[in-house]
């Protein structure tokens, strides 16, 4: 097969070295690629030494030190916590709306932290992490106010099992106008 170009003087078909190098550009030795191309593990590396917070696939918040990690993004936090939110009523007898979003009076969810101490975190699991802004670390969450863990803990349980209740009928509710939901044959076993 012939290469063709157009370039008369050169026949042969490669192009000449100044063209060669317009093309490729700067030398392999000379190029570096800036942090933000890395998609992979590799870009912990900046944020290691460095206060996170995590989402997990579970919904479980985790904020801690990260000192390890490997290319399968598993994660060492040390001085772990893991935050429990229970956020505000949706709709409060006590409050009127004003103006879209905004109520007379505003309840503030809740937040408890418990410290788990170092923790171990498959990279598959992690759902979200972000670096925590040191001069706002101490600041509650807009729109939390602390509690004991006790309560939080079980407000939360208590909303999850409303949330299950309020499921269960949405899904016979569907399943009565022919939808099958993704667990049913689950359930039926």
């Amino acid at each position: 097969m012939e290469n063709l170009t157009l370039d008369e003087n050169n026949a042969g078909g490669a192009p000449p070295p100044q063209q060669q190098q317009q093309l490729l550009g700067p030398s392999p030795q000379n190029q570096q690629l800036p942090p933000q191309m890395f998609t992979t593990a590799a870009q912990l590396l900046d944020m290691t030494d460095k206060k996170l917070m995590v989402a997990l696939r579970d919904g479980r918040k985790l904020i801690g030190v990260l000192r390890s990690w490997d290319q399968f993004a598993n994660l060492v936090l040390q001085s772990t916590i893991e935050r429990l939110f229970v956020p505000p009523p949706s709709s409060s007898p006590t409050s009127t709306p004003t103006k879209p979003g905004e109520t007379s009076q505003t309840q503030l969810g809740l937040y408890a932290d418990i410290p788990r101490g170092i923790f171990l975190v498959r990279g598959e699991n992690v759902l979200l992490l972000g670096e925590i802004d040191l001069d706002k670390d101490d600041d509650p969450p807009p729109g939390y106010e602390k509690a004991e863990v006790e309560l939080v803990h079980r407000l939360a349980k208590e909303r999850k099992a409303q949330e299950a209740k309020r499921e269960k009928v949405r899904s016979a509710k569907l399943r009565a106008l022919g939808f099958e939901g993704e667990t049913t044959a689950e359930a039926s076993l």
